[in-house]
């Protein structure tokens, strides 16, 4: 069984004191850490919000009052400081980086693609990979739709919970309920 670790989002923006900041983000990136070192994954893939600064990303940014669900501030500008890892992530840990939203609302690791063209999914695939673990930020929003959209391209898809920072508690809730009536595990 090959087994890969699907880190979502851990960026400057999606923890404290970035422009869509979550409680408890800092501290989820340096348990990941943690958690890789301690780990034996076949494969570790990172994913990150990567749009760009000089229009609304397809309607994602909003251009007045934003409405958090559909349209957000700007976020995570390709190159900016609030699109890098957080630096209590290790970034030597990871083999592959997928970026995703380049131009368009992006919210699964599955819709974006590495430097070189090449999707998530095919990469899984290529490796022979059968159980996927998802951790990240944020729960109830992008490591929620990459957790779902990870269902038909891999048997088993687990979210660690307490490795993942939510935008708020009762969506976060949801989140792991919709996850689970899926056929994710959650733990």
């Amino acid at each position: 069984m090959a087994r890969a670790l699907l880190i979502v989002d851990v960026q400057n923006d999606f923890t404290e004191g970035g422009a869509l900041g979550c409680e408890g983000g800092a501290a989820v990136a340096a348990a990941i850490t943690d958690h890789v070192r301690a780990s034996a994954y076949d494969l570790v893939v990172a994913s990150r919000d990567w749009h760009h600064g000089d229009d609304d990303n397809g309607g994602h940014f909003a251009t007045g009052e934003p409405d958090f669900v559909d349209t957000w501030p700007v976020h995570c500008v390709a190159g900016t400081p609030g699109a890098a890892y957080h630096p209590a992530l290790d970034r030597s840990l990871v083999d592959v980086h997928v970026y995703k939203g380049q131009g368009e609302p992006a919210y699964s690791a599955f819709e974006g693609e590495t430097e070189d063209g090449a999707t998530l999914a095919s990469i899984l695939d290529a490796r022979g990979i059968d159980e996927l673990v998802v951790v990240g930020i944020a729960t109830d929003y992008c490591v929620k739709a990459s957790a779902l959209d990870g269902l038909p391209v891999v048997p088993t898809v687990t979210v660690l919970d307490a490795l993942t920072a939510a935008v708020a508690p009762g969506t976060r809730a949801a989140a792991l309920t919709e996850l689970a009536d899926a056929g994710v595990a959650v733990r």
